[in-house]
């Protein structure tokens, strides 16, 4: 397997689709190494996904950090982003810079913030400071509570144009790929044409340059709302459960553990 880098992630598009997943524990991150998921994100998705919180903006920028070392010691091929949590880079460029920077340190190969020309002059400045940026627009999660809940964006003519305003802002600001999340899939075929970096998206349709899955979704651990553009490889939700029963009920009856191995 090659070592997955900001330019080789890039040089992929138009020859390669890329499937790409979270992670945010050093166990699943080494298997996903393992299988060839060529970028790895340490999503905010763990506010809901690790930590029980209904949306992402509780994350602490701590609890990023803890989560990104653990990936990245795990991970010898994939490249790996650490997702900046609300209120880590909405507190001032400086304590932004800061807090990228401590991602980097802790062992991440980019860095990825939500926004699209509201977050230029800070992809600018973080770019030229040598801290690569995955940049995210369409619908941005931590903006939830402006939209009123998760939200499909871009539906009006209007709305696509902004969309795709912010897309071209954010590559022209030196994000090197970007993240379209629940757009229409003609907008996000569009987008991925106007660009020269790679589209990641993540319910934008299957002409993205790569795709993200949140990996309890691609597993089935998840056992809340699937999205309907989610596609559960796996059910891993029922297997643990039935584990676990059986454990507990080998306990009560006596048969573990067995007397010869004790």
């Amino acid at each position: 397997m090659k070592k997955w880098t900001v330019s080789t992630f890039q040089a992929a598009k138009g020859h390669e689709k890329l499937g790409c997943c979270t992670a945010y524990d050093a166990c699943f991150a080494r298997l996903a190494d393992e299988a060839g998921v060529p970028c790895i994100l340490v999503g905010d998705s763990m506010g809901m996904t690790m930590l029980g919180y209904e949306t992402t903006l509780p994350v602490k920028m701590e609890e990023t950090l803890s989560a990104t070392a653990a990936v990245a010691r795990a991970v010898k091929n994939a490249l790996v982003v650490a997702d900046m949590p609300f209120g880590s880079y909405q507190c001032g460029d400086d304590a932004a810079m800061a807090n990228a920077v401590a991602c980097l340190k802790v062992g991440a190969d980019a860095i990825k913030l939500e926004g699209g020309a509201r977050v230029c002059g800070l992809i600018r400045r973080m770019t030229e400071a040598g801290i690569p940026v995955l940049a995210h627009v369409g619908m941005t999660p931590q903006s939830v509570n402006a939209y009123g809940g998760f939200k499909k964006q871009g539906k009006t003519r209007e709305a696509a144009a902004q969309v795709l305003a912010d897309a071209e802002a954010v590559e022209a600001a030196g994000a090197f790929a970007v993240t379209l999340e629940c757009v229409p899939n003609d907008l996000g075929a569009q987008i991925t044409a106007a660009l020269k970096i790679p589209t990641v998206g993540i319910g934008a349709g299957p002409v993205c340059d790569a795709q993200w899955l949140v990996m309890h979704d691609l597993l089935g651990l998840n056992t809340g709302h699937v999205p309907s553009f989610v596609k559960q490889y796996a059910h891993l939700a029922d297997s643990a459960r039935a584990a676990f029963a059986q454990y507990v009920a080998e306990v009560a009856s006596g048969t573990f553990p067995p007397a010869d191995k004790t």
